[in-house]
């Protein structure tokens, strides 16, 4: 009944075109990408408890107020971040509403509903990061989230700009498409390592005279050689990758995804180095934190080139086909 009703409404509004359907799925991708980066804007910042309540900003007000232990300027970082949020919520409730008044298939339907429903779940992981007042493995997740929304985005996209009455085809050997999934797979490891680099760095979030953040107690050095060693593991797997999509000649669109995540591995590696001689300065941090965001999108990309949905081929007629007669 509610869902007829939501049909009827939906109904009423324009038919997207394709292009706009993918216009708007791109437009998904980028905020769930950027509001990891203004995430990241806050934590080096020192904004993270800018707003000390959720989801109030303070006791009984919603937005900023003069407070005399937390600095105007703090106060509108952390609020600039989540105002971003609203825009991120338009974002996947724009391509919800494009996708059913298009009637699209029901895969990207259900990729379409996991972008509100990550948004939602994000907000609620960002209000407990506030409320246990920025522990680091709260901190953590909420990126590592961020960074599965960015994924799923990603192939929403795909899923978009393919065809609903298409049919699937593998665009690389099976053992090659797992090969794909696999460098995924590392992936996270290597993000799981980099959150926990944060989580012991100088960065925690807060800087009042009032409150300390409590911190991963391992020593940052340790945790910036095992996210180093995760990172070679990840490159040499996509080289390796590369060099096999090569010797089956792939398609020029795989190939042209796996240079794109080449140049954006090897660029963020740089940063990395870096950011570990220059002692972590605020403005790479947050550069660090856009470049893991491209190289999850780029990843994910990659992976879903490995499999496509063609448009199915035109019927042959009965005229075109040539007639064949029983052996006598």
């Amino acid at each position: 009944m509610l869902y007829r009703g939501f049909l009827r409404i939906v109904d009423r509004l324009p038919l997207p075109s394709p292009h706009v359907q993918r216009l708007i799925a791109l437009a998904v991708i980028v905020s769930q990408a950027g509001i990891s980066i203004t995430g990241a804007i806050v934590r080096v910042t020192a904004s993270g408890l800018g707003c000390p309540t959720w989801p109030e900003c303070f006791p009984g007000s919603f937005v900023p107020v003069p407070h005399a232990e937390v600095a105007g300027f703090h106060q509108a970082i952390e609020f600039t971040n989540r105002m971003f949020t609203f825009l991120v919520v338009i974002c996947a409730a724009l391509v919800v509403l494009a996708v059913t008044r298009a009637r699209r298939r029901r895969e990207v339907f259900v990729f379409a509903w996991l972008m509100p429903a990550g948004t939602v779940l994000q907000a609620v992981i960002g209000g407990i990061t506030v409320r246990t007042g920025l522990l680091w493995w709260t901190v953590a997740v909420h990126l590592l989230a961020s960074m599965l929304m960015v994924w799923l985005s990603v192939l929403l996209y795909t899923k978009i700009v393919a065809p609903d009455d298409g049919v699937e085809t593998s665009t690389v050997p099976t053992p090659l498409r797992w090969l794909s999934g696999l460098a995924g797979v590392v992936l996270s490891f290597v993000l799981v390592a980099g959150t926990m680099v944060t989580g012991a760095g100088p960065h925690a979030g807060d800087q009042s005279a009032t409150y300390t953040v409590p911190r991963l107690n391992i020593e940052i050095v340790t945790l910036v050689h095992a996210h180093a060693e995760l990172l070679v593991g990840y490159l040499a797997l996509v080289i390796g990758l590369g060099f096999a999509l090569y010797a089956v000649d792939a398609s020029a669109a795989v190939k042209r995804r796996f240079q794109v995540l080449i140049v954006l591995i090897v660029a963020q590696a740089a940063v990395g180095v870096v950011q570990y001689f220059t002692h972590v300065p605020s403005a790479l941090v947050a550069i660090h934190v856009g470049g893991a965001a491209a190289c999850t999108a780029a990843t994910a990309a990659l992976w879903a080139a490995t499999r496509t949905r063609e448009p199915l081929p035109e019927t042959t007629t009965a005229a075109t086909v040539p007639a064949t007669y029983p052996c006598a």
